[in-house]
């Protein structure tokens, strides 16, 4: 008989081989041990090492997957293998399902779970946040836990009866494996017996696998009895995972679902604030869990959505500068740019006798040049953002939206200005004259989100004062100027309040500004008295504009082509 006679026996011929009225003494052969069924598999998921190896550290590195495979442990059995499978489902690029003849019995269950979660029809848009991404799988299947623990309840009639049929198929396979030993150990016995090493092996039967009529019919028997119950027990099984998991698609859908809302929503949380894909790379598990709680429950967590909006009308407007643009003629001037020399001067210098005429008013500054209007170079020294913390600034305008939010934004999106310039930024938060802080992001040192959310939900509330913020912002230029004899700062004054200052303090930041090169933007947050003509803001500012409407990001888009 070949292997798969023995491993799935006809029924028929087992009846004729061994009935209980044919005669004791006629000899049978005994039941090989691969008539037992062969192990199934625990994993759903067709895996290989290195899967198995991102899970094994995720896992190790999550202290929620722990505590649920512990709760989930506690109440149903093989969790383990179930969570490694939805891990691997969400994770892998193609994940594949085995096939549900392959799995063991036990694993039934979990098997149908997966397969309901693949076939959701909210998984492919779930796959796309969480391929190749442990920690996005981790969430996911962290998402999935109630779903998991419901369909897990309601399977576990269905599990009961996995076990049982386990149990019947391994007895079964005990059966045979002690028929199979049985002639091994009568032919021991009967050597025992004779004393003699090289007898036949007495009445345990022939080397050729025949056994005495008797013992081989009794090994059969019950082999036979065992196999039916397990294949009875599969059947039973069987139906009983149809019957008592209808539930079980419905809630994978539910599960897949919210996940996937999950997924999308922290990936739009990272982009908006500006955490690219390789920085969360490079961020341990716990890390990436601490700075998505905290942009999920932070101040300015509901207004993600108008940060990333600001950060891309910024980009859009950086695509669109032109640098040293010359603007629209309107004139002849004197100096020594030489790219907007006129035609007559350079004539000259086809004349010997006239070039050292040329490079004489070239030296002086005195070349006739054409004059232009347009937008102002770029500036090189440091971007700095004064953002006004005032009780006031909490409070909302269009949409809901408060105008800290909005200059939280617009301070956002300078950030980016800045770094892709190569220019340091400085966000300064400020309210009365004795609440200030300074966060400061040089150009050659990645910006941490740590340090980027510390300085966007610092709100420091009471009055407003203007000569401690742009104090501290000359000081710092100075700083700069003297470190790196870098000129042509930009300071962003947002405000939504108008305060005075005194004589002698404009005096000194007039003459810092002559000194320094720097030039000065204002924005009047909800309040077009502060933007108005003959205003302090209006007289310390170079480009003074007023934003009534808090959802419109383009109010400041001039801003991001000149800064």
């Amino acid at each position: 008989m070949d292997d798969d006679a023995r491993a799935h026996p006809d029924p028929a011929a087992e009846g004729t081989a061994s009935r209980p009225d044919e005669p004791a003494g006629r000899a049978g052969t005994w039941p090989a041990p691969s008539a037992a069924a062969p192990a199934g598999h625990t994993g759903a998921v067709v895996a290989d090492r290195y899967d198995r190896v991102v899970w094994h550290d995720t896992y190790g590195q999550s202290a929620a997957l722990r505590e649920l495979a512990g709760e989930l442990g506690e109440r149903h059995a093989y969790t383990a293998d179930l969570l490694t499978d939805a891990f691997l489902a969400a994770y892998k690029a193609a994940p594949r399902l085995r096939g549900a003849a392959e799995m063991e019995h036990s694993r039934l269950v979990n098997h149908r779970v997966v397969a309901a979660l693949l076939d959701s029809p909210g998984f492919a848009e779930l796959h796309r946040e969480t391929v190749g991404d442990p920690y996005a799988a981790a969430m996911a299947v962290l998402a999935q836990a109630g779903a998991l623990r419901r369909m897990l309840d309601d399977a576990r009639p269905a599990r009961n009866r996995d076990e049982r049929a386990d149990r019947a198929r391994q007895g079964a396979g005990d059966a045979v494996t002690l028929g199979a030993e049985a002639p091994r150990q009568t032919d021991d016995e009967a050597d025992g017996d004779d004393g003699d090493d090289g007898g036949d092996g007495g009445d345990g039967g022939d080397e050729d696998g025949t056994a005495p009529g008797p013992a081989a019919d009794a090994v059969r028997q019950t082999a036979g009895d065992a196999g039916d119950a397990a294949r009875r027990a599969a059947a039973d099984a069987g139906q009983a995972l149809a019957v008592a998991v209808p539930g079980v698609p419905g809630a994978a859908r539910g599960a897949v679902a919210r996940s996937a809302a999950g997924a999308r929503k922290e990936a739009a949380l990272m982009r908006a604030w500006g955490v690219g894909a390789g920085e969360q790379e490079r961020m341990s598990f716990d890390e990436r869990a601490r700075l998505a709680e905290r942009l999920r429950t932070g101040r300015l967590a509901e207004w993600a959505e108008l940060i990333g909006r600001f950060r891309q009308m910024a980009d859009g407007e950086r695509a669109r500068k032109v640098e040293n643009a010359t603007g629209e003629l309107i004139g002849v001037t004197l100096g020594d740019d030489l790219s907007r020399v006129v035609p007559s001067e350079l004539a000259s210098l086809g004349l010997p006798e006239l070039r050292a005429v040329f490079a004489a008013r070239y030296a002086a500054g005195e070349l006739m040049l054409y004059d232009s209007r347009g937008e102002r170079a770029t500036g090189r020294g440091a971007v700095i953002a004064c953002v006004d913390t005032s009780h006031s600034m909490y409070e909302a305008g269009p949409g809901g939206i408060t105008r800290e939010a909005w200059a939280k934004a617009c301070a956002l999106a300078l950030l980016d200005q800045a770094r892709y310039g190569g220019r340091d930024f400085v966000g300064i938060v400020f309210s009365a004259a004795d609440k200030l802080r300074v966060f400061r992001f040089p150009a050659g040192r990645p910006a941490g989100p740590d340090r980027v959310l510390d300085f966007a939900e610092t709100f420091l509330g009471g009055g407003t004062s203007y000569q401690r913020p742009l104090t501290a912002a000359c000081e710092l230029l100075e700083e700069e100027f003297n470190d790196s004899a870098r000129r042509r700062g930009d300071i962003v004054m947002l405000t939504d309040d108008d305060c005075g200052v005194t004589e002698e303090w404009m005096r000194g930041w007039n003459e810092a500004k002559r000194r320094l090169g720097f030039r000065v933007f204002g924005v009047g947050i909800g309040a077009p008295r502060v933007a108005a003509a003959g205003s302090v803001l209006e007289a310390l500012c170079d480009n003074l504009r007023s934003v009534e409407d808090f959802t419109d990001v383009h109010a400041a888009a001039d801003l991001f082509r000149v800064i």
